[in-house]
């Protein structure tokens, strides 16, 4: 199996941020590590969102994302929910970029080029957020990998964490969840006779 994306303590989110504001563009690099986080989506996915898809006509954050075939993993179309940390940033990103928001059919996500990211480009501009943050083993996937380990921490129902990561397997679902020897330690501690 290939290596998991590293999930990231705390303090490795603090040290993100701080690197991200401490740079250009940190609404928008904000918003690309709230999409990942809070959301699940892969870099295919944020490359391909269009304003549309986020912002209803009045520049109002959707509380549902719907990604047709053509933007997502495979070939079906997919629904995210909109949480309220991901809605916060989102109203920062319309904040700070009214005029891009104007724009429905535009990519939601630019690049310093003005032009929209690709998949790798994320993968790339990620990837150099966690080096300058001394955050070793994160990827792109990280995020991602976090949203759907920290859904089942919750006790989220694994049906609802595998629709939430919108995976057609359950098995694919399940090799996203971290599991470790404090959690296994604290899972056995909730049986009592």
């Amino acid at each position: 199996m290939a290596k998991q994306a590293k999930l990231l303590t705390d303090l490795e989110r603090k040290r993100l941020a701080a690197v991200i504001d401490s740079r250009r563009h940190a609404v928008r690099n904000h918003t690309l590590v709230a999409l990942s986080f809070y959301a699940g989506l892969r870099s295919c996915e944020m490359s391909n969102l269009r304003v549309e898809n986020v912002y209803d006509e009045t520049g109002a954050v959707r509380d549902t994302i719907y990604l047709d075939a053509s933007q997502t993993k495979g070939a079906e179309g997919n629904t995210v929910m909109v949480n309220k940390r991901l809605r916060q940033q989102l109203q920062r990103y319309a904040a700070a970029y009214p005029k891009h928001i104007a724009h429905p059919t535009r990519k939601l996500l630019y690049s310093a080029k003005r032009n929209g990211f690709t998949p790798q480009t994320i993968v790339n501009l990620f990837q150099n957020l966690y080096s300058a943050a001394g955050i070793a083993g994160a990827s792109s996937h990280s995020g991602r990998r976090q949203f759907i380990t920290e859904l089942a921490d919750k006790g989220v129902s694994a049906r609802l964490v595998q629709a939430a990561a919108r995976h057609k397997s359950l098995a694919v679902t399940m090799l996203y969840i971290d599991v470790n020897e404090n959690k296994l330690r604290a899972a056995v501690e909730l049986v009592n006779y």
